[in-house]
């Protein structure tokens, strides 16, 4: 789901020659993948402090969630190839076509599947909760390919934050509440609110990675629009909102102050933070992206941690 960019590679990011097995996991972009992993983790958790748990059910939302986020992923892929976007140099993409000969149709066709097993694992879990999580989930599978298929992709406009935060951060943690739960409650939605903007940063920290690059090619992202010192501080003003939620969801007694754990992840939100100040070429940017997906799977470890403990 995230851009890229054409700025040169770094000498350590030179293409090598991979297994197949190496170079299908690489194109589905693993280091993005718990932006759909963890908010599945959060939304269980907080089903279990209820007494309600269900295995099947859990891993059935955790494939789902998984196969969306790649072929979303893959489709980022075949159109970015097609509008001439993605080159050997570009940083932040699977690099299944540019850089391992995959023809387009091919990692389209792979897109396809992971939405047609998506499907299947939605069945499942329509079948034991509710019919109506269906249209919930194609309209999240055609958010998906609309992130950069279609006229008007939402990658190339100032709202993929919104749209990634709102699709994976908050929506997965309330279907995972409701699977287990069969109701949505108060503090479901409340928690369900930091890690909407975690997700929104991760993307955030890629497309300013990428503004240069997006910038030439026509993209209209956030982080062209605030200019690279204001999407910085809009990045830090992200983890700041996140971090003081939930501190004053505890000092208003609504959740219980083991959640304050979350705050042991704070120095990697810095270090985020911090390694995009003064950078400006895409390779020396690529700790600070790969440090705000950290930060988004330290909190949602330490918030469901958390939340287990608060029974």
């Amino acid at each position: 789901m995230y851009s890229i960019s054409q700025q040169p590679l770094s000498p350590k990011t030179a293409p090598q020659k991979r297994s197949l097995g190496r170079v299908l996991w690489k194109i589905t972009r693993p280091h993005t993948l718990t932006a759909s992993v963890i908010p599945v983790f959060v939304g269980t958790a907080l089903a279990r402090r209820y007494g309600r748990t269900h295995l099947l059910l859990f891993l059935a939302m955790l494939t789902a969630c998984l196969l969306i986020q790649i072929a979303t992923n893959l489709f980022n892929e075949y159109y970015d190839f097609k509008r001439g976007l993605d080159t050997q140099a570009s940083i932040g993409i699977g690099g299944a076509i540019v850089r391992e000969g995959f023809r387009p149709r091919t990692v389209m066709a792979m897109a396809l599947a992971a939405y047609v097993l998506s499907i299947l694992a939605g069945v499942y879990i329509c079948a034991n909760s509710s019919w109506w999580l269906a249209l919930i989930g194609l309209v999240g599978m055609l958010i998906g390919y609309l992130y950069t298929g279609g006229p008007l992709p939402i990658a190339y406009t100032p709202l993929g934050e919104i749209f990634s935060g709102v699709l994976m951060g908050g929506m997965f943690i309330l279907i995972s509440f409701f699977i287990q739960t069969g109701y949505v409650n108060k503090e479901a939605l409340l928690l369900s609110l930091p890690t909407t903007i975690l997700v929104g940063a991760i993307n955030m920290a890629n497309n300013i990675r990428d503004r240069a690059g997006d910038k030439a090619s026509g993209r209209r992202t956030l982080a062209i629009l605030l200019g690279h010192n204001r999407a910085v501080c809009g990045l830090g003003l992200m983890f700041a909102a996140a971090y003081l939620w939930i501190a004053a969801l505890a000092l208003r007694d609504v959740v219980s102050p083991w959640l304050l754990l979350v705050f042991l992840s704070i120095p990697k939100a810095a270090q985020a933070v911090f390694r995009l100040v003064g950078k400006h070429l895409p390779w020396e940017m690529m700790p600070a992206v790969k440090a705000t997906a950290q930060t988004n799977t330290l909190f949602g470890l330490l918030l469901s941690l958390s939340l287990l403990l608060a029974r």
